[in-house]
């Protein structure tokens, strides 16, 4: 391939990382983690991080620790963008709530406010999942204000935008609880890994507990959640949650101390690679670029086609892939369309027009953590040859 999904970011530092942890002979969760969550948690103004196996990992155990916090309860309905990974989603459905389905606005590609605001049901609809999709800010400020009146929860799948802003704060901490992924194609790489944010102390410490079996060893001693017994030998086995096992490995914590060094260097480098594509996409018509709210972290660039072109994404995708450019689906588009949604407790509100149109006639590609100048270059040489024969 000539213009891959995403590039390397590591150097001989991510390789000397991994052999600490080789030297230490120490590999599942410890203190290459822990220091790992503690920078992840300063970096991004956050009081407290745990760390997980995958960003996918990051939902779940987020959604538990609201539900078995009691700040939501099965069969309570959360509003999710109709545009978003398939584990944004499951976790929902794996923790007894209710889903309900809104359309996306067609030039941000995340939710419409507009559709949110008539989608909520006073005293029935309890959570917002907001979606940061691909590195791009919802509208915080609307969507807080629908929060404050409705008594709503506001949790951020933040999987793809890590570090990405909204009025000069980081995606991920404006909502009770943000996640993040850091697999190989996101903005930081640790070869699988997630993280979740939060600033309240009680969902931290159930977090702690449920990542790792449900058990109490890794409850600090002065758990609002648990008062622990003086005997090590109990606390070793001692099972208060129905947990999972989402633990990271030493390596991956390792990993994840090095790739923050360089978040600010390879989020100003994606922010400049899409200035420049989207320079470029101005001398193209019958398409649409995604519309940037705040400071997008740009995951990728998302092309929507139009018009005269509207049938016209499967030859072009084909003929990008044949000239050795890397193309995907945003994301998995309209999710309602995958049968795995019979699996879901879900209801749709109005139509998902622009959801569908995404789905049917969208495609993007990859953004990079150097300047890619010269890909953005081939990419829009090739497209636009791509364009002159199959109009």
């Amino acid at each position: 391939m000539k213009y891959l999904l995403s590039d390397n970011t590591w150097n001989q530092k991510e390789i000397a990382a991994i052999q600490r942890v080789i030297h230490s002979d120490r590999y599942t969760m410890g203190e290459e983690v822990k220091a790992y969550e503690e920078s992840f948690a300063q970096k991004l103004d956050s009081k407290y991080a745990v760390m997980v196996n995958s960003g996918s990992s990051a939902n779940l155990l987020a959604v538990a620790a609201l539900v078995y916090s009691k700040k939501l309860k099965t069969e309570d309905e959360v509003i999710v963008p109709a545009v978003s990974w398939s584990t944004t989603y499951f976790p929902l459905m794996q923790m007894g709530l209710k889903i309900k389905f809104v359309d996306i606005d067609q030039n941000t590609l995340n939710m419409d406010v507009e559709q949110l605001k008539q989608a909520i049901t006073p005293g029935k609809t309890k959570m917002i999942l907001a979606v940061n999709l691909l590195g791009n800010a919802n509208n915080y400020t609307e969507i807080q204000a629908l929060c404050e009146v409705y008594d709503l929860v506001l949790m951020e799948d933040n999987c793809e935008a890590l570090g990405g802003k909204y009025h000069g704060q980081y995606l991920g901490t404006i909502g009770l609880l943000g996640t993040y992924s850091t697999f190989y194609s996101h903005h930081l790489c640790t070869m699988e890994g997630g993280m979740v944010v939060t600033d309240d102390e009680l969902l931290y410490h159930y977090m702690l507990c449920i990542r790792a079996h449900g058990w109490t060893r890794n409850l600090p001693e002065n758990s609002p959640l648990y008062e622990k017994k003086k005997d090590p030998f109990y606390e070793s086995f001692n099972f208060i949650l129905p947990g999972f096992n989402l633990r990271p490995l030493e390596m991956e914590g390792a990993l994840g101390t090095e790739q923050l060094l360089k978040m600010d260097a390879i989020i100003e480098n994606r922010r400049e690679n899409a200035k420049y594509f989207l320079k470029k996409m101005a001398a193209f018509d019958n398409l649409r670029c995604q519309k940037e709210v705040g400071e997008c972290s740009w995951f990728g660039f998302a092309i929507v086609l139009e018009n005269t072109l509207k049938d016209k994404r499967a030859v072009i995708n084909k003929k990008l892939n044949q000239k050795g450019i890397d193309t995907r689906p945003i994301v998995a588009g309209n999710f309602v369309k995958n049968s795995a949604v019979r699996y879901l407790d879900y209801s749709i509100f109005g139509n998902l027009e622009h959801a569908d149109d995404i789905h049917d006639h969208g495609f993007f590609i990859g953004n990079h953590s150097q300047i890619n100048t010269d890909g953005i270059d081939y990419f829009c040489e090739v497209f636009k040859e791509i364009l002159e024969k199959v109009r």
